[in-house]
């Protein structure tokens, strides 16, 4: 998938977390109303986040964006009415979601020692 997709997607994902909240704040009620909040929180700061990071690290940006997908779906499926096994398929989304995390982080530590190391040897400054 292109960052450009992937930017894409995460625009329609933010879309739809703000669509889960406001559904949850005006029509909900009961645990769904905790299920759309705590979806819609989760899938928009990730496809902010990948928003800002598809174009240097896709990959990762990838995992995030499935995570927060199959995450919030998982409670929005619940808070709509959907069949109770779904609440445990929100910890694979979770498991993504921390794997793109940590991924993104040796990607950039990685990145980072490279860049030390190139600047520590060149000798033309």
């Amino acid at each position: 998938m292109s960052p450009n997709r992937i930017e894409t997607v995460a625009c329609l994902s933010a879309a739809c977390a703000i669509a889960a909240g406001a559904f949850g704040a005006h029509t909900a009620s009961g645990a769904a109303v905790e299920w759309l909040k705590t979806g819609g929180a989760y899938q928009l700061v990730h496809a902010v986040a990948v928003f800002a990071a598809a174009r240097r690290f896709p990959r990762p940006s990838r995992a995030l964006l499935a995570g927060s997908l199959i995450f919030s779906f998982s409670l929005y499926a619940l808070a709509l009415g959907g069949p109770r096994w779904m609440g445990a398929v929100a910890p694979i989304g979770g498991s993504l979601m921390i794997l793109g995390w940590l991924w993104m982080a040796y990607r950039v530590s990685a990145s980072r020692n490279a860049a030390t190391s190139a600047s520590d040897t060149d000798l033309s400054t």
